[in-house]
């Protein structure tokens, strides 16, 4: 069972993954800076959105669908970072 600080970590390694290599495609291609701009921007919002989540649950049984969410959305970002390469 994932716990809040789990959770936090989980999110924060996420995004300063997707914005290490979102920040690596723009060095390598200057024409795709306006499309990692955006999906670097959509992933601080989901960030934001889900922490706010996380802070709102109030027992470990509101942690399953919160992960569930994370993991769906890190499959996301990843199929929107291959689709930018």
């Amino acid at each position: 069972m994932a716990s809040r600080r789990i959770l936090k970590k989980d999110i924060n390694y996420i995004l300063w993954d997707i914005v290490d290599e979102c920040l690596w495609i723009q060095d390598l291609d200057a024409s795709k800076t306006d499309a990692s701009e955006g999906v670097i921007n959509e992933a601080i919002e989901f960030q934001n959105t889900i922490l706010a989540e996380i802070n709102r649950a109030k027992t470990k049984k509101d942690f399953a669908p919160i992960q569930a969410k994370i993991k769906a959305a890190n499959a996301e970002f990843v199929q929107k970072l291959n689709a930018l390469n």
